[in-house]
């Protein structure tokens, strides 16, 4: 079941070498020192994520997050928690970690963005094109 849908842009500063997180933002362009960013130019950022979305996350649920560009798809697994806020208006970010701030939309994430598909990374950098983030709902928890 999806729950969310986010388009985003590719850049070609992104690097996404960070070891814990990744970061998608509204923010129109990047400098290389944002090693966690996958995509600028975000159509949601925390604030405007969809109802049923931050309610699955505020219930702790599991939830598949899928990157798809026009060539390649890559996916990770992360958990809600009861105390994310949700509220940031500018950016998303994943953590491998289970450090919460209002940027922070999933804790405990399988993947971070050292750890996401070259092929996927090279082609959001070079082509600029749009790509899409998409939450699903998994399971109980």
């Amino acid at each position: 079941m999806v729950l969310d849908k986010i388009k985003a842009y590719g850049h070609e500063n992104i690097l996404c070498t960070h070891e814990t997180t990744i970061e998608i933002t509204k923010e129109k362009n990047l400098t290389r020192k944002g090693n966690c960013i996958l995509g600028i130019n975000a159509s949601k950022a925390c604030n405007d994520l969809n109802k049923n979305l931050k309610q699955c996350i505020r219930k702790g649920k599991k939830i598949k997050v899928a990157i798809q560009s026009e060539n390649y798809i890559d996916s990770f697994i992360g958990f809600g928690d009861k105390n994310l806020t949700l509220t940031h208006k500018n950016d998303i970010v994943f953590r491998k970690s289970d450090y919460i701030s209002n940027r922070t939309v999933l804790i405990n994430c399988s993947k971070s963005s050292k750890d996401l598909s070259r092929k996927l990374i090279n082609e959001i950098r070079s082509s600029k094109k749009e790509f899409y983030i998409i939450f699903k709902k998994l399971g109980k928890k």
